[in-house]
Parts: structure tokens; C-alpha cells; sequence
């Protein structure tokens, strides 16, 4: 090991970010994922049946390890490693904790040690997955709650995932996308029309992101879109 001489270059590439997606069931996050370049699903839940991808059907953690393993070794021409949802990856991940312990829930481990067991793990896989010279897209399902501060109450909408392994999932994420549906009503006819979006920078009703700086603040929701909003912040 040596320490650094000259300084590292910001990433311009898609293909090696790593990107959070996160909305309602049914709004399009799998499809806009499906037209990644090269994409290949680690699909923990159903739901692709209506989409021709490349897929790996994952029902345990170590069903993920061992596919992350594959695709670590290279021998391959994917470019997109799509975890479909990283919901379902971290119950699988506490789950794997539990049986290793011989207990029903990591709650059962004195002093928050399964929670600890659980978030460790979690990491620990996550990062080796940011680490891979791949584009990472992580989906979630989305959960809203009231909150309640010196402006008022309202609602805000966040990924589904537990406070610790969202904040893993948040903390690796170049860009933190919600999937919403933005409602307008035609000033002239009086209909209304609905247009799918990703949202892609903070609020106080929603958690979004973008590290990169070339986002404007809503994309509509598909991948052609979403690459040509990126290359034209760039300039």
C-alpha cells in the first residue's frame, strides 16, 4: 500500500454509480432498471413476468452471496447489477443472521447484538457490491409517515427499508431517485393527464438525491430520459 500522489477523478460514467430507486408497487421502477445497459437481476421478489431481463431468482442470502461471487469473478458481459428489491435482501440478510444463532428474530440477541450481526453483514456485502466495476441499482418500495414540525403536519415519503439499512443504502447511493406521479391539469380542456417522474433532489416530503450535480430536479420516469438529463447536466 502507498499513499495517493495525485488526486482521483470524479466519475462520469453511469456504469459506475450506484443508484437507489424507490416508489410506489407498479409505478415502473423494474422497467426503467430492465433498460439499463447490460442490466442483470438479482430479483428477490416476483414480479418481472411482464419484462424479458436477464434474471436470477433469489430466495436467501446465500443465493445472493454466491451470485454476487459470479459476478465479482468477471466471466460475464454484464454491466448493470440490479438488486430487485434491496428490501427483501436485508430481511433475507437478518434471516441468514437468525438461523446462524439459532434464534426466531435478531431481537432475541442480548444488547442489540443480531440487529448489529444483521447490519454488519449488510454492509459488508453492500460495499463489496459498490466496489464491483459495475453500475449498481438498488429498488425499494416506498412508505409514507407523518411528520410533525414547527410548520405543521405532512406527509413524507421515504424507502421502505429500516432506519440502518437505509442509511447503509443511502450512505453508498450516488443518487437517491423517487419514482412519483405528477398530476396537471390542462388549462384550456379541464383534463387531467398524469406523467410519471423521478424526483432527484431533497425535500421535506420525500428523500432524493444526486451527488453527481447534473440532475434537474424531476426526470421523466425511463432510462433515455434519465441519460440524457445526466449528460446534459454535464455541460
Amino acid at each position: 500500500m502507498e499513499l495517493p500522489k495525485s488526486k482521483s477523478v470524479p466519475v462520469s460514467s453511469l456504469q459506475a454509480m450506484t443508484i437507489l430507486v424507490y416508489g410506489r408497487p407498479k409505478i415502473g421502477k423494474s422497467t426503467f432498471c430492465s433498460q439499463a445497459p447490460g442490466a442483470i437481476f438479482l430479483a428477490t421478489e416476483p414480479g418481472l413476468h411482464s419484462l424479458s431481463v436477464h434474471q436470477l431468482p433469489i430466495t436467501d442470502w446465500a443465493g445472493l452471496l454466491e451470485a454476487c461471487n459470479l459476478l465479482a469473478a468477471g466471466k460475464h458481459e454484464f454491466q448493470t447489477i440490479v438488486i430487485d428489491t434491496v428490501d427483501l435482501a436485508f430481511r433475507m440478510c437478518e434471516r441468514q443472521v437468525c438461523e446462524d444463532n439459532g434464534i426466531k428474530h435478531v431481537a432475541d440477541l442480548k444488547w442489540g447484538k443480531g440487529y448489529a450481526l444483521a447490519n454488519n453483514e449488510f454492509f459488508r456485502v453492500m460495499t463489496k457490491l459498490g466496489h464491483m466495476p459495475y453500475g449498481v441499482i438498488l429498488t425499494s418500495h416506498a412508505v409514507q409517515f407523518e411528520v410533525d414540525d414547527r410548520t405543521g403536519k405532512f406527509m413524507r415519503t421515504m424507502p421502505t427499508l429500516g432506519p440502518k439499512a437505509r442509511d447503509i443504502v443511502t450512505g453508498m447511493a450516488d443518487m437517491i431517485m423517487f419514482a412519483d406521479v405528477e398530476h396537471s391539469k390542462d388549462s384550456k380542456t379541464g383534463a387531467f393527464t398524469e406523467r410519471r417522474v423521478l424526483r432527484t433532489q431533497p425535500s421535506k416530503f420525500w428523500d432524493a438525491g444526486d451527488r453527481t450535480g447534473r440532475l434537474p430536479d424531476t426526470v421523466d420516469l425511463g432510462w433515455a430520459a434519465f441519460v440524457k438529463a445526466f449528460e446534459g447536466g454535464a455541460k
